[in-house]
């Protein structure tokens, strides 16, 4: 069992609006899951967002919030919403209209990973689910809320930065249908999740540090975006999505030759963003 739902890093001096986040990047796999799953140790790693947390944590040296999941997106996702309950998974759950992502089996309490691998024989009892939410889904999610509070009330806006990774072959589908390859996805929810502004402003960054930006194609955000992003009352939610093969081996799960270049890079990218809200309020003309 694990001992805790997250682990914060907050800065020496609270200078930034913005909250950087990691939900899939936990890769602490419980014991009692380790017992039921018919995958191996590499396997059910494999919708991991492995080492996104090690790219991303430089935050806090800029002035800004930083959060990272403990819990592995196989065992709970915190980017899908507590009712997102599968019934081909989890004993006595209703079927309830059509939810594509718990159909494929991707809801809260995953069925499979990466590639449809079934990550259990059978089914698992309600009551594990519950705890999983109860012991986990709950707490990050009270705490995010309670970072991005603490960031609009000493700043007067909230910017959540939620970070994740892609496989390649997610972006590779974008290049096959006549588009450029984005080494970055944002996803904004099509202006719904964050102002025009900050989206410019976070593309803006990536961007100035050579990689290829794209927007809400192939992924325009999922429920922590959707959750979170209410630009009309300050408080801003952009996904941002990398690219897997920049920085790391994908069938063997480990940092390739170029991780500490990118994270040079998205270091001088997060530098950026958490200047976001800093600049003063023009004074109003006489």
């Amino acid at each position: 069992m694990l001992h805790t739902a997250y682990h914060i890093c907050l800065p020496a001096r609270d200078t930034s609006c913005v909250v950087f986040a990691s939900p899939h990047s936990g890769s602490a796999y419980p014991k009692d899951m380790m017992r039921k799953t018919v995958l191996n140790d590499q396997l059910i790693r494999s919708s991991e967002d492995a080492f996104v947390d090690r790219l991303f944590d430089c935050a806090p040296a800029f002035g800004a919030r930083f959060i990272k999941a403990a819990a592995p997106r196989a065992y709970v996702d915190l980017n899908r919403s507590p009712d997102e309950l599968d019934p081909a998974l989890i004993e006595g759950v209703r079927r309830q209209g059509h939810n594509p992502r718990v159909a494929s089996g991707l809801g809260v309490i995953p069925r499979v990973v990466a590639n449809g691998r079934a990550i259990y024989r059978g089914k698992i009892a309600m009551v594990d689910a519950q705890e999983r939410l109860d012991r986990y889904w709950h707490p990050y999610h009270q705490k995010l809320q309670v970072l991005l509070d603490d960031a609009h009330r000493f700043h007067g806006q909230a910017v959540l930065i939620d970070c994740h990774s892609m496989p390649h072959e997610a972006v590779e589908s974008v290049a096959r249908s006549g588009g450029t390859r984005p080494d970055i996805v944002l996803g904004d929810r099509f202006g719904a999740a964050a102002a025009g502004s900050v989206v410019e402003r976070v593309e803006a960054a990536f961007v100035a540090q050579g990689f290829r930006v794209a927007r809400n194609a192939p992924f325009a955000g999922a429920y922590i975006a959707q959750a979170y992003g209410r630009p009309q009352r300050g408080q801003h939610a952009v996904q941002v999505e990398l690219d897997r093969a920049l920085y790391m081996d994908e069938k063997r799960i480990r940092p390739n030759s170029n991780f500490e270049a990118v994270r040079a890079a998205l270091r001088a990218a997060v530098s950026e963003i958490a200047q976001i809200g800093r600049e003063p309020v023009p004074l109003a003309a006489e």
